[in-house]
């Protein structure tokens, strides 16, 4: 069953919607974020208040987080400023290893843990690929460049039904 690992496991209309509640439900303690176009907009340099206090609130809860990214180590290292996450840069997403780093960080077991992103080739893979849940959210900026749409036009099938929680 090849598919599966580019089904997504659930569907959240934004991360705010990820709240302590909803991933204590699911016996979530440690989350893998994807940055770009799931928590922050591409051009977005450091986190808002909103998402600073979003990840306190996850803090506060318990939840252990990181990041895992295959941007730069640049613009990871100025995200996080601030937050203290763990993070992985230069993922190389669909590979599990940057996932993998984050868990074994976390002291978890893979089923306690929960990858959230915006993508399916990559976000979504990697996360089945290392044996976690993985959480699609709607991408922040519809609008992306020419590969991007290519790509969103393939993810569709894996997306359609999905039922979507939060508000949309």
């Amino acid at each position: 069953m090849l598919f599966k690992f580019f089904r997504p496991d659930m569907a959240f209309c934004d991360v705010y919607t990820i709240s302590p509640e909803a991933l204590s439900e699911l016996s979530v303690k440690g989350v893998v974020f994807d940055i770009d176009n799931t928590v922050a907009p591409y051009e977005v340099e450091r986190p808002t208040d909103e998402m600073k206090n979003y990840f306190a609130n996850l803090r506060d809860a318990g939840i252990k987080m990181a990041f895992v990214s295959n941007n730069q180590g640049a613009r990871v290292t100025a995200f996080n400023e601030g937050l203290g996450l763990f993070y992985v840069c230069k993922a190389g997403k669909p590979s599990p290893k940057g996932i993998r780093k984050c868990i074994a960080h976390f002291g978890l077991s893979p089923d306690e843990v929960l990858a959230v992103g915006d993508q399916i080739f990559t976000d979504c893979l990697a996360a089945h690929r290392a044996g976690i849940r993985f959480a699609i959210v709607k991408p922040i900026q519809p609008v992306e460049s020419k590969f991007f749409k290519i790509k969103r036009f393939f993810e569709r099938p894996f997306v359609k039904k999905l039922d979507w929680r939060g508000k949309q």
